[in-house]
């Protein structure tokens, strides 16, 4: 029962890092980035993007690794809890970053940004729990 579960939310799992990859490609735009960027050192500037890059496809690469070897995360081998951990640490750190770090007060404002900010949030902390678990089950 706990498997088959953990292989269901395993594999939503994939599929909302997925969809939250390709969604990220707007935050730029929706964040106004442009603006602010063009404030600083190339650098600087690049260094941001680059970032941003790297944490999109970080996140595709867990949804595609997710989605498409469920069975390999679950199969209770020292990579799969290494990896398992891995993932659930990533999302912790997330939502700690998204409670500790960022200033609210900075945020867009607005209904839709309100809700969008609810919905990644309690994504992550989806996420966290998911990962976690399936880590616990690895262990």
């Amino acid at each position: 029962m706990d498997k088959v579960l953990a292989h269901q939310l395993l594999q939503l799992a994939g599929l909302a890092q997925i969809v939250l990859a390709v969604v990220s490609i707007a935050i730029p735009k929706v964040l106004g980035w442009q603006p602010e960027l063009a404030k600083l050192k190339t650098v600087v500037k690049q260094m941001v993007w680059v970032h941003g890059a790297y944490i999109l496809v970080i996140n595709l690469c867990l949804g595609l690794v997710s989605f498409f070897a469920t069975g390999d995360l679950l199969n209770c081998s020292r990579l799969a809890m290494l990896l398992t951990g891995f993932i659930a640490i990533y999302w912790i750190s997330r939502v700690l970053t998204q409670f500790f770090y960022f200033d609210r007060s900075a945020f867009p404002k607005g209904v839709l940004n309100l809700l969008a900010e609810v919905v990644l949030t309690t994504l992550f902390i989806v996420l966290s729990l998911i990962y976690s678990w399936v880590f616990y089950l690895n262990f």
